[in-house]
Order: C-alpha cells, then structure tokens, then sequence
C-alpha cells in the first residue's frame, strides 16, 4: 500500500444489523478517512446480501439508479409506502433492471405486532407486478427479512396464481392456511420478464424439516415451537399441492429463504443466486478496485460464518484478486482475519461491546481515523 502519495481508498462495508444500516458505515468510516487525509480519494461502495438495506446500495453505488415508489399491502394487511430500485437499460437489457427488496413490503419491522399464522408476502408481489408493469427487462429479488412463512405464497397471489382450498374457493393469505391447500392453478400466473429473475440470497436451508424455513427461523417471527411445527406441515402440503403441477424440490438449497418464499420463487421460475456476489457485480465492485490502494470491509460481527458467502467475505475474495491490501472494520471479531489484514473491532475501540453498540458511528469514524493513520 502506498502511503503519503494520493490514495484511492474503496470503503465496501456491510450492514452492522441492528446498529447502523451499510450506507451509514461507510459513510462513517470515509469521516474518519478524511479527518486524517483529506486529499485522498474515497470511493462509498456499500454492499448487501439482498435483505435490509439492499436498495440504498444500489441507489449509491449505481449511476442513474431510480427509487420507484408504489403501495402496497404489509405483511399484516395494512398499507405499506414502499419503493423498489430502477437501474439504468444496458446492453441486452433495454427496459433496465428492477430490484425488488422483500424487506421493503413484507418484512418483519413492518408489523405493528408479531404474527407468524397469518403475515404473508402479497406486497412482495404486488411491487413485483408493478416492476412489470414498468416494462423492465430483469427482476433482481432480495429475499432477506421477511416477516413470514407462507412459502411465498403471497407473492404468487399477487402474481396472478390462485391457491385453492377442496371446495374451490381461494385460501386465506399466510402460512398457517397453506394447511388447507387442494389446489394450486398457475394459469393466471404473470411471465418473468424476458431475462428473467434472480434470486438474492446467501441462506442455504431446505423449505421442509428440521433446517427448513419453519423450524430455523419462524422463532424469530414469533411462532413457538407448536407454531412452527404446524409451519412446517403447512408448507408440506404446499409443496405436495405444488408437485401436481410442477417439478420444484422443496430440497433445493435456498428454497427456506425468507419462510419459504425461495421455494415460491423457483415454481414462478426464479433463478436462486448468491446475494453479496450479484450486488458486488452490480455495483461494479471489481472496477471500483483497479488502481485502488486498499478496500475496507467490514460488518457487525466478524466470526465463522463470515467465509460461508457473506458480503465481507466476497469483498475480501475480489480484493485479493485484484492485489488490494485489505483493512476490515467489524462492531466484533471473533474469528481470526487473514494473515495481513489490518482489523479494527469497535468493541475494542469504544471499551466494551455496550459502548461500541450505543455509538456506533462515532467508534465507525475512530477506525477510518485509525486507518488513515496507518497511512499517512
């Protein structure tokens, strides 16, 4: 790394869940840059993994990018002011791309309280419906933080499906009335749009058994364990009702994303793809980094799980690539960096986990301070 000269400083962090949002991070970190070297160009690329906080990455990093606002209905029936992302037509995508965040319409903030029976995804699918509407020619999908688990049901009713219970008549919205499902008639279903849509997210889990969507996450939706053992059941009987019409694997790794809404997806004909490496490649990390003198990543908590495909980690990977020094910053760190990583936790910083977590941007600008120091 070059020091005293004018550096190129790229700052790709993720969210610090909870504390402060990716954009905020980075703009921190690049205060802290700037009060030890002013003269130095930064470049503000925050990154995501396709939940909260995914569309102000791209309304940073992407030229053009456009905030489209509709209404739609919550995750819990009421309305919902919300917006999904325009970005500019390239080549081979004339209508642009659209990208939809399902934390935006359905996700658990959303809730005025928890209801993990009856919270659905129809405002997922009705910001969908409108994307298409709007002509684009690509829908990017990011499936993080959802408030429930109807197997993203929802969002294929908004979509033009209909779920049908023994009598015919259409079932009510939410996980638990996937229970009475007899039939599931796709002929209204709406088109993907002509390249498609891919689907954002780093999870990993089955939509059925003991790792699917009911078990692993529905706790944190409220749903107790009698709960998500029928969350489970229901969405079994949603995936044999689905095997009538489809061929889609309820065993497909990603298909428990946000309580099932990946397994939803794959039957509209969705493409499942890694979060964090479509939105670098969206935002033109790799370029960010030619010339660059180092790239800052970081998150809330750096441990094991980061390597398993986590934004940091992707960062790190193109960093090393491209043969940029790497500086992470993390709120904790609690599994070692790689050898040469300059790291930074805030826990440390700040005194205390308790300090760094109350103040977070002010322990986020001392660790650009301190970087920029290791530089000067």
């Amino acid at each position: 790394m070059r020091k005293s000269e004018r550096m190129r400083i790229v700052i790709a962090p993720d969210s610090f869940k909870g504390t402060a949002s990716a954009v905020q991070v980075a703009e921190a970190i690049a205060a802290g840059w700037r009060d030890v070297r002013s003269g130095d160009e930064l470049i503000e690329l925050p990154m995501a993994d396709g939940g909260e906080g995914t569309l102000d990455a791209f309304e940073l990093a992407v030229a053009g990018a456009t905030r489209m606002p509709v209404e739609v209905t919550g995750p819990d029936g009421r309305d919902v002011q919300a917006s999904w992302m325009l970005l500019p037509p390239t080549e081979g995508l004339p209508g642009g791309t659209a990208m939809v965040e399902l934390a935006e319409t359905s996700g658990l903030p959303l809730l005025k309280r928890l209801d993990p029976l009856g919270a659905h995804t129809l405002g997922f699918g009705q910001a969908i419906a409108d994307a298409l509407d709007h002509g684009v020619s690509r829908l990017l999908l990011g499936i993080g933080g959802s408030a429930s688990t109807d197997g993203g049901t929802g969002a294929l009713v908004a979509l033009g499906a209909r779920l049908l219970d023994d009598r015919g008549e259409p079932l009510p919205l939410g996980g638990a009335a996937l229970e009475r499902i007899a039939e599931v008639d796709l002929s209204g279903l709406r088109s993907l749009p002509p390249s498609g849509a891919l689907v954002l997210s780093d999870v990993t889990n089955p939509l059925l058994g003991p790792s699917g969507a009911a078990q692993i996450f529905g706790e944190q939706k409220g749903a107790d364990a009698r709960q998500r053992d029928r969350l489970d059941a229901a969405n079994a009987a949603w995936a044999r009702a689905v095997a009538q019409v489809a061929h889609v694997d309820p065993a497909t790794p990603g298909a428990g994303a946000a309580g099932g809404t990946g397994f939803g997806l794959l039957l509209w004909g969705a493409r499942l793809a890694s979060g964090a490496t479509t939105i670098a490649d969206a935002v033109g990390l790799d370029a960010c980094l030619a010339a660059a003198d180092l790239v800052v990543t970081g998150e809330g908590r750096y441990d094991a799980q980061t390597d398993s495909g986590k934004a940091p980690a992707i960062v790190a990977a193109r960093a090393e690539l491209a043969s940029v020094p790497l500086a992470l910053v993390a709120g904790a760190i609690t599994a070692p960096p790689a050898d040469g990583v300059v790291a930074l936790s805030l826990t440390d910083l700040a005194g205390g986990a308790a300090a760094a977590m109350a103040d977070p941007l002010t322990w986020l600008r001392e660790a650009g301070r301190r970087l920029a120091a290791r530089a000067a």
